[in-house]
C-alpha cells in the first residue's frame, strides 16, 4: 500500500481538456467583444474616420450630378445633393473637363491655398448644412462625411484642382 501511494504522488497532474477548451473559447469571445466595442472589427473598422489632416477625393459627373468613389470608405458613386452640386460648379468653373474628374482637397483646418471656406449652419436629418463663407450658397453634406470625421466640423476648407 505504501508503494501504491508513491506511484500516485509522482504521477503527472491530469489535464482537463474540456475545461481548457471552454476557457479558450471564453477568452476568444471576450477578446472579440472588446474589439467589437472599440469598433476594431469589420464592418466598423473600414468606417472609422480618417486620421489625415487633408483628405482627397476625385468627384466626377454621373447621371447629371457630381459623385465620387472612395473604396477605402466603402463609397461608390456617392452623390452630392441639395445645393452641393451648385457649390461644386462654382469651385470648378476654371478647371477644364472637370466633369470627367478633378481632385477635391478638404480639411477641417485651413491649408495653404485653400479655395473656399464652408461654415457649418445646422444639422438636418443625418447630414449637415454648410454655406460658403463669402456667399449665401449653402448645401447639405450627407452622412458619408462621417467616414472622414467623427463629428461635423464647424468649418471645412476646400480646394479643387485638375487631375494631373
Amino acid at each position: 500500500m505504501i508503494e501504491e501511494n508513491r506511484v500516485q504522488a509522482t504521477a503527472p497532474p491530469q489535464i482537463h481538456w474540456r475545461r481548457m477548451y471552454l476557457i479558450s473559447i471564453g477568452m476568444i469571445l471576450i477578446a472579440v467583444g472588446i474589439a467589437w466595442q472599440f469598433k476594431l472589427l469589420p464592418p466598423f473598422a473600414s468606417g472609422l474616420p480618417r486620421q489625415n489632416a487633408i483628405m482627397v477625393i476625385a468627384p466626377y459627373r454621373h447621371l447629371g450630378t457630381w459623385v465620387f468613389d472612395d473604396s477605402s470608405a466603402g463609397l461608390v458613386q456617392e452623390p452630392f445633393v441639395a445645393g452641393v452640386p451648385e457649390m461644386i460648379d462654382v469651385i470648378v468653373k476654371d478647371i477644364p473637363d472637370a466633369d470627367k474628374g478633378f481632385r477635391l482637397l478638404f480639411s477641417a483646418k485651413p491649408f495653404p491655398q485653400y479655395q473656399k471656406k464652408l461654415i457649418w449652419l445646422r444639422g438636418a436629418g443625418e447630414g449637415n448644412y454648410y454655406r460658403f463663407e463669402d456667399s449665401d450658397m449653402e448645401g447639405w453634406i450627407c452622412p458619408a462625411m462621417f467616414k472622414y470625421y467623427e463629428t461635423a466640423p464647424k468649418e471645412l476648407y476646400v480646394k479643387a484642382e485638375p487631375m494631373k
